[in-house]
């Protein structure tokens, strides 16, 4: 059977572009002309660990693996704080990880380490890929706050653009909204989308492989200083319903450490633990 074409998804590539020249061009040159508020980097700080964790507790721990349960509330706060990162809906997402784990190293992985770096990285992103399948979103379609996520996804994401705008505004004036926008809002979002694409490439590419090498996933410590604890990539292969990636009680995890807070306030429950 012939391989299917991929299609190129060209808003993607647009969208990704504009961050990126707005971060690696417009941020400097903003600083240089007018520098950044101890307000600016507050929020750029709150935003970037809310929409991190949004994304390695909700769309990673909590819907693509189930490693524990929580009050609906507390999932569609992770929902909204995962929009933020501007990395698709959770039922995106989810399916193409689902997908990842499935296939891995496989012409379906949607991040096939075996492509090379760029491609794994972020290259993937910029295509329509044609093996999207229907069967790994069945489970996430029955549940309604993930789709009333999907279907508002746009707004969701939106928010954590304006929101920065709106306190630098009320803070500082149109200067002030700018300046905000630019560091919490598109310099953040640059910055959450590579941290997540760096489990994609480096914890394929390059680190340990103590726990198993029946694929190409690594652990990195110094990964998991910039992911909230994501970078333990071969363990989570290996055990991938365990609410820890960084088992250990030293391994640098704040993902753990927040899913472990919630179950202590009542908040979360069920947690999955494979005995090391």
């Amino acid at each position: 059977m012939d391989k299917p074409a991929p299609k190129t998804d060209y808003p993607c590539i647009i969208l990704f572009s504009v961050i990126s020249v707005a971060t690696l061009v417009g941020v400097p040159l903003f600083a240089w002309a007018y520098g950044f508020t101890t307000l600016d980097w507050v929020m750029f700080a709150i935003l970037y660990m809310a929409s991190g964790l949004g994304i390695t507790v909700g769309y990673h721990r909590l819907i693509s693996h189930r490693s524990f349960d929580c009050p609906n509330w507390v999932k569609a706060c992770f929902l909204v704080a995962g929009g933020w990162a501007l990395e698709n809906s959770a039922l995106r997402w989810c399916s193409d990880h689902i997908r990842h784990h499935a296939r891995c190293d496989q012409e379906e992985d949607p991040y096939n380490a075996m492509k090379g770096f760029w491609h794994s990285h972020c290259g993937w992103i910029f295509i329509k890929s044609p093996y999207r399948d229907e069967k790994y979103e069945s489970k996430l379609r029955k549940d309604p706050l993930i789709m009333w996520q999907h279907r508002y996804y746009l707004p969701i994401m939106l928010s954590g653009l304006l929101l920065p705008f709106v306190v630098g505004l009320v803070h500082g004036g149109w200067i002030g909204g700018l300046s905000c926008f630019l560091l919490a809002g598109v310099c953040r979002t640059f910055l959450v989308l590579n941290s997540t694409f760096c489990i994609n490439s480096i914890c394929h590419m390059w680190g340990a492989q103590p726990h198993g090498k029946d694929d190409s996933s690594r652990d990195s410590w110094w990964i998991s200083l910039l992911t909230f604890g994501e970078g333990y990539h071969n363990y989570h292969h290996a055990h991938l319903r365990d609410y820890r990636n960084g088992p250990k009680w030293y391994n640098f995890d704040p993902s753990k450490w927040l899913i472990y807070t919630l179950s202590k306030l009542g908040l979360a429950s069920n947690l999955q633990r494979y005995q090391v």
